[in-house]
Parts: C-alpha cells; structure tokens; sequence
C-alpha cells in the first residue's frame, strides 16, 4: 500500500506542477491580407479548439505547457499545420491561409503515436474530410470510400458494405470508430459495418499493415471513422440533415447539437433511415433489399489544463432484409418462402413498394461506450492515454417463415477493449511511446436454432513501442509489437425442440444429441513492425518509402465455422489447423502539391504467408457438393499469396475554381500455393479483387454574392471499372464481370443571411444517370441465380440503377 501512496504523491505533484497557458493570433487571406471570419483552430491532441472572430482573432485558454500541433481550416482554403510551443515565450500568431489543390498538412491521428501532419508520416494513408462526405451520394458509411483509390467494397444490397484495401477485406481490414475497435462479427459475408453514416465526420484510411498500432485484423489496413468534434470553446452548435433518395425511396435524417462552455463539452445525435427494395434495369426492383435504421450517439467531456476526459457512447439498430436471389423460374419474378418446407409464393407489386420489414430479416443491435483520456504528467514527466471501452453487438437473423418471432442465427458479442500508452518527453527531436493494447471478446451462439460458429471467448495483448525522429528533412518512424492471443471455443451438442422441431442447444444430457462442435483450445502469436521515412523535399513536394510486417490471427469462422450461414446461401467449414498469417509489404510514395496541380502515386508489393481463402467444394459425382438442399459448400483454404499494384491521382486545377481530378487503382493477386507445389490456372488468382478502375470528374466552385449563395459546385464526372478475368475459377468459385462506366453530376450551394452566415445547405447528387446495367465485381448479389444460363442472359441481381440524392442541411451556431 506505501507503494501506491508514493505513487500517487508523485502523480499529484506531477499535474500540479501543470502551468495554465494562453494562445493567442489571427487568421488571413494571403492574397488579399483580409482577416478570415470563422476559421476553426483546433488542438487534435488536446479535443479542444475554437473559431475566429469578425476580425480574424482567436484566443486558446488552459493550454498545457510544451509542443502542440494546431490544425486551422476554413472551407475552401488549404488546411494548415503549425506547431507551437506553449511553455516558451511568443506573440500572438499570424496564420495566412491559401488555395492550393492539393492536402499535405492535413492533421491525422491514424496509426500514429500522437497527432502528425500526413506529410510527415511515412505510413501509406488518405483523409475523407466532412465536406467531401457531404457532397457525395453514398447508402450507408464505407459506401461514400469506394471512390477513394485503392478502395473498394464487398457490397451484399445497398445498407451492406464492407471495406477492402488493395484487394483485402473481412478480418484484415480493422475498422476503428474514433480510434477504437470496432467488433460486430466481421467474420459474416454479409455483416455491415454498425456505425451511423451521418455521425462520421471525417475517416482516416491507412493503405497497409497496421498491426504495429492495432494488433490482429490490421494487417491489410485500417478505416478509422471519426465522429463529430465538439464544439469550440463558448459556442452551441448543430445541425438538421434530411435525406431522400429516388431510386429506393430512401428517407433518411439526423439531428446533432454539441456545446462547450468553460472547458466542458456534449454532443447528441439521433438519425434515421429507411428505404424500400432497390431497383435496376434487369431486375425490375430487388426483393428484400429494404432496410430500416435508427442511431443515436452522445458524448460529454471536460478539459482541464491537466488534459482531458471524454465518455462516449453509441446505439446502433438495424432491421435489414437479405435476399436469397429466389425467382419464379417461367417469369423471373422474384419469390419469398412461406414454410419450413422450402415452398415459395411470387412477390406482388405492392409489397415490392412497401417500407415494411419482411418477415425473414435480420435485426443487429450494436451498443458502445468507451472513455477517452488523456493525461498530462507535468512539466518534463510526458503524457498517458488511457481509452477503455465495452460493446455489445446483437445479432439475430429470422430465417423461419412461420414461426416468425424465433431467430435462426442468435449471436451475442461482448467485447471489453483497452488501449494505454506514456508518451515520453521529447528528446533532442526523439519522440518515444510505449504501451498495450488489445480485448477479450466473448460469444454466444445458444440462443437460436442453427449454429454455423460455436460459443468462443478470445483475449488479445499487444505491447508495442515506436520511435520518431526528426532529421532535418527526414522523418523517420519504426516500432516493434508482440501479439498474443488465447482462443477458446466450447463444445456443442443440438437435439429436435419437442414444441418447434428446430435444434436446439443441449447440455445436461447429451445421449442422443449432435455433437456439432468440438471443445477446442490454442493460442495464436506473432511479432509485427514496421519502419519508414519521409522525405519532405520542400513545402510541396513529398517522398515516403515504408516497410511493415503485419499479423493476423485467424477468426472464429475459419477455425470452427461448421454450418449454414442465413443470408449467404453458404454450408461453410472450418479448419482447426491454421496458423497466423504474417504479411511483409514494402511502400513506395510521391505526392505534390501547388496552387494549379495536385499529384500523388503509390506503389506496393504484399507477400502474405498462410494466406487463408473460402473455396467452394465439388461432389466427387460432379457438380457443386450439398451437405444442405439449397446451399453451396464452402471449406476455407490456406497457401502463400502476392498482391501488388498502386494508385495515381492527378488534381489539376487551372484557376481556383476549377478542379479537373482523376484517379486510377490497381490491384494484381496472385496465389503462389504451398512450397513445392505447382499452382493450377483456375486457381492461380485471389478471389474478390477489384479490376483496374478509376475516376475522373470536373468541378466548378463558385459564390454568388448578390444572392447570398456561398460554397455552391455543380460537378460531373465518370467512374469505370474494367473487365475483370483475374479470377478464382477453380470449383466455379468465382466468375469473370464485365467492365462498365456510370455517369454521376451534382450540384450543391450554401445560402446565407445579410450577415454572411450559412442558414442552409442543398445537395442534389446523381449518380448512374444513364441507368447502366452492371454487376460490381464485388457484389454478393452477383452470384445468387437459382437457373444459371437461363434465357435472358442475366445471371445473379445486379447493382442498383439511377439514383438522385438530395440532402439539405440546416446548420446552428450560437454564443452561448
């Protein structure tokens, strides 16, 4: 006990020795020396920031002593970086904000020690910001990335998106929300991402290994979702966001309000979104793919100059329909099971049209809450982040048309994560952090009446270190991290239910019973790391090269998975056997930017051993194996395996207002089998990989300032993928797709008040204007035709046809 009196005496002493500091400045037009009003300034490590006043002034009040990184952007200027030191003396500070077109000093906090400017960090990595989520159309919160390069989306209807980088997705993308894990069962084909798009202020996406951060499931990247910022000091802020879209009548809206008043900030949020089935020119509209949504979200926090601390929480509900690509053979009419029998009635017109949840559905529940902290240590004793968390997902899927009220697939996810770490002083330029990080997540499966996974618990722990250093132009980072994590999974014996006829879980007496899965025990570990440098040549011009090892230990599906999956017309298998996954992958970068021209190329190369993939069984009598009428067979594989490609993307802006952007992506994946043995042609490539596509899009920006509109773009623009024949055709796993192009445009203004305030925003987005037939590469739907090579020649669902989106916003911003 006299240990921790000492302890805490030293703690004590330590934040009393805290010094309260004050930072003061103003804020420019380069060009014409007028001061800008409302530019938001803001402390990324502190949560803290404010906004100018009518005459370009800002003042910064409790501000800890030592180096912070301030992050000033206004709509339509170029974001600024500027560290300062506030334990030193200095003035006020003069900022001069310009246009260029491209970001190198955006802020990031992805995959990094503390806040840094992404041209200083060697770590491949892209910011979405909240203006370019505002005005582009998209149906659920990964569904806005996909026109991102080197991202893409394994798509299962419209509110069902699951991110892929550089041709890897699933567990080996780790999705964060506001730098916390996201768990929610990522293992399913058709599992979602649980977050409310219109929450997601700003993502941050790293295009590589991120295990040194983050552990398992970072191997191939990192999403990180980061929700609205609070308020600046003294304001009360918010906004109303309504939302329709044409195609499947989608309405949707959100209202937000946030304040902080002496250091003390809270923020609510409640939206709302449904649609009925989408439609498409081959399909006519596509039954069960209507969705109805309900979120809500709040934070509340204090800052103090000893640091600060924030609660969140988050509720996420879903009621979600999955087709199962049923049709009515003569008319191709799309059909719904009415019994256990497997009977099918066609689907009338009307309930084609209905916003009503159809009886076979899913319904996912997701609750979080976490405590953020970050603590100042005083004067030369450095910082400690503590962020603790708890989420449940509920997951039920109703598979049974007339028993309705009983779930099929009934899993119940807890997950308990931690993240700690000390960042010591800086030393002569040296930055140090060490810490720990990881969960323990348990999983029940009991309560419903099919069992594709067992019951499991899992525990991960991580330490890791990483090391900065500035050197004149360089910035070099690195660190090493060991991962461990101890895997348990119960045994399970299923038996008729006397009242319903459907299995149900047994354990006091198991004579009789099936035994579906078996008790099984193991522990996974692996060494991760990476190192890297940046090279800023000058203030425009950027070079990084990064090499990092990633590790992923292999889900619950892969190891014990052992029967039908609703929703995904798959009897998956599992395999017991498999090891991590390791990656080793070199990253090459270059990015310029000016006031006319914005460029950045980025090549990798990504060899991963014990790669593990889903291949589809044959029956040794020809023809797809069975084990259950009306369901492939899918066992998971492992072996070696290559990616390789890079993007380009090349901004060109002649004048100011004009924005000419393009963007290219391209993923090679290739499987290089176990040693020693040869590779067969139909199995030679990665399944689900995205054919060489890209973008282009004109921009005009402009105000009109008689009429009071501000920030107004009318836009236009292509996106195109190829024709993809690198596929997996082994078991007739996967198919070839076609290549198409879809036309989008756009337009979208501000209107102010007589005092040049925004009263209101209006976006109307189109995209798929030419009503293009096609089926993404990446789309679930494309492989769900009960009469393949029937005579229209239309195989599978197809993606969604036009859709116009229009979204008005109602801003708030008061004194308070």
């Amino acid at each position: 006990m006299k240990y921790i009196k000492y302890i805490i005496v030293l703690m004590l002493a330590s934040v009393g020795a805290l010094a309260q500091n004050s930072l003061s400045g103003k804020v420019y037009d380069k060009e014409t020396k007028e001061p800008l009003y409302g530019a938001a300034i803001y402390v990324t490590d502190l949560k803290t920031g404010t906004v100018t006043d009518t005459a370009g002034g800002f003042e910064l009040n409790n501000l800890p002593n030592g180096k912070l990184l301030l992050e000033i952007k206004m709509v339509g200027y170029t974001t600024q970086a500027i560290t300062v030191n506030t334990g030193a003396a200095q003035g006020d500070l003069t900022i001069y904000m310009t246009h260029t077109a491209g970001e190198l000093q955006e802020v990031i906090v992805t995959g990094v020690s503390k806040a840094t400017e992404i041209n200083r960090s060697p770590v491949p990595i892209v910011v979405v910001n909240h203006d370019y989520l505002l005005s582009n159309s998209a149906t659920n919160a990964i569904d806005a990335l996909t026109k991102i390069p080197g991202v893409t989306a394994v798509t299962t209807g419209p509110n069902v998106s699951k991110p892929y980088i550089r041709g890897l997705g699933f567990n080996r993308i780790l999705t964060l929300y506001d730098g916390s894990r996201q768990e929610g069962q990522q293992w399913g084909d058709e599992h979602g991402i649980e977050v409310d798009q219109y929450g997601v202020d700003r993502v941050e996406i790293i295009k590589g290994p991120a295990s040194l951060s983050y552990g398992s499931d970072a191997l191939a990247g990192v999403v990180n979702l980061i929700p609205t910022r609070p308020a600046p000091e003294g304001r009360l802020q918010g906004d109303i966001t309504l939302d329709y879209g044409t195609n499947n009548r989608e309405l949707g809206g959100s209202a937000m309000i946030k304040g902080t008043k002496q250091g003390v900030d809270w923020i609510a949020r409640i939206s709302h979104k449904q649609a009925i089935d989408y439609i498409n020119k081959y399909d006519g509209r596509v039954f069960a793919t209507a969705f109805s949504e309900t979120d809500a979200s709040g934070s509340i926090g204090i800052h103090r100059e000893w640091g600060y601390s924030h609660v969140n929480f988050s509720l996420y509900d879903d009621l979600q329909e999955i087709p199962d690509g049923g049709r009515d053979s003569a008319s191709r009419r799309f059909t719904r099971q009415i019994d256990e029998a497997g009977n099918t009635e066609i689907v009338s017109n009307h309930d084609l049209h209905s916003y009503k949840i159809e009886v076979i559905h899913q319904r996912v529940q997701h609750y979080r809450v976490n405590a953020d902290n970050s603590f100042r240590l005083g004067q030369g004793a450095g910082i400690l982040d503590v962020d603790l968390g708890y989420q449940r997902s509920v997951r039920r899927e109703f598979s049974h048309p007339v028993l309705s009220d009983i779930a099929g697939l009934y899993l119940i996810l807890d997950a308990f994560n931690y993240d700690i770490k000390y960042h010591m002083p800086e030393i002569r330029q040296w930055d140090l952090t060490i810490g720990f990080n990881g969960d323990y997540q348990r999983n029940s499966v009991t309560s419903g009446t099919e069992f594709v996974i067992p019951s499991y618990s899992q525990l991960d722990f991580g330490p890791f270190a990483v090391v900065k250093k500035k050197l004149g132009k360089f910035d070099l980072e690195g660190g090493l991290r060991y991962d461990i994590r101890i895997f348990n999974n119960q045994e399970l014996y299923t038996a008729a239910n006397p009242v319903t006829g459907f299995d149900m879980p047994v354990s006091a007496t198991t004579a009789g019973a099936d035994k579906i899965f078996s008790s099984y025990h193991t522990t996974f570990q692996g060494l991760s790391g990476s190192i890297g440098a940046t090279y800023n040549v000058n203030k425009q011009l950027a070079l990084k090269l990064n090499f990092a090892r990633g590790y992923r230990a292999p889900n619950i599906s892969e190891i014990s998975a052992n029967g039908v999956h609703p929703g995904t017309n798959i009897y998956q298998i599992g395999n017991p056997s498999f090891k991590p996954e390791f990656s080793l992958q070199p990253d090459f970068g270059v990015s310029y930017s000016s006031k006319y021209v914005a460029f950045t190329a980025d090549v990798f190369y990504n060899y991963i051993q014990n790669y593990i993939y889903n291949q589809k069984l044959s029956s040794v009598h020809g023809g797809d194996s069975v084990l259950v009428a009306g369901n492939q067979t899918f066992e998971f594989q492992s072996a070696r395996a290559q990616l390789y490609g890079g993007e380009v993307s090349l901004d060109i802006h002649p004048v100011t207002s004009l924005h000419i952007e393009n963007a290219l992506s391209l993923v090679y994946a290739d499987f290089l089998g176990q040693k020693g043995q040869a590779v067969a042609d139909s199995e030679r490539y990665l399944p689900l990989i995205a054919p060489i596509h890209g973008t282009s899009e004109v921009r005009y920006d402009f105000n009109i300032k008689k009429a009071q509109i501000v920030n107004a773009f009318v836009k236009v623009g292509v996106t195109y993928y190829a024709k993809q024949t690198r596929v997996y055709s082994a078991f007739g796993t996967e198919t070839s797709t076609p290549g198409y192009a879809l036309l989008n445009a756009g337009f979208g203004a501000g209107f102010a008040n007589k005092k040049g305030k925004t009263i209101m925003s209006l976006y109307v987005l189109g995209s798929n204007l030419l009503n293009t037939a096609y089926q993404d590469h990446l789309n679930r739907l494309k492989y769900f035709e009960p009469y393949p090579g029937n005579a229209t020649g239309h195989n599978g669902i197809y993606n969604m046809g036009t859709n116009i989106s229009i979204k008005v916003n109602f801003p708030l911003d008061f004194k308070i």
